[in-house]
């Protein structure tokens, strides 16, 4: 875990995207289940636009934004791509900026084996 120098640990968020609302359930409980993520909110649907395969396509997606460590993201990571359906999944990872310290420490306890 890499603690900033007030001793909170670094957060992050993770956002994946699937097609349909009980595949983000899925994926949001096993994670959550598996302690690579605190919590997950699934939202959607959104309109995703990109090109596959050589042609652009259009999908209706859900949304997976998932509340971790930076210390569990290979973990979490690892997970989703065992996890998911899609061939390529988007998972991408942003640091949070600024979290409160309890929000921060209670992360930190629910990815961390008990």
């Amino acid at each position: 875990m890499t603690p900033d120098t007030t001793g909170v640990p670094a957060l992050l968020t993770v956002l994946t995207t699937t097609d349909a609302p009980a595949k983000a359930e899925a994926l949001a409980r096993g994670a959550v289940e598996a302690r690579v993520a605190a919590c997950a909110q699934v939202s959607g649907p959104v309109t995703s636009v990109y090109r596959w395969q050589g042609a652009v396509e259009t999908a209706q997606e859900w949304q997976v934004v998932f509340k971790t460590t930076e210390a569990r993201y290979e973990a979490l990571q690892a997970h989703l791509l065992a996890a998911h359906d899609y061939e390529t999944p988007e998972i991408l990872a942003s640091p949070v900026a600024r979290a409160s310290a309890d929000y921060a420490r209670w992360v930190e306890r629910e990815t961390t084996a008990p």
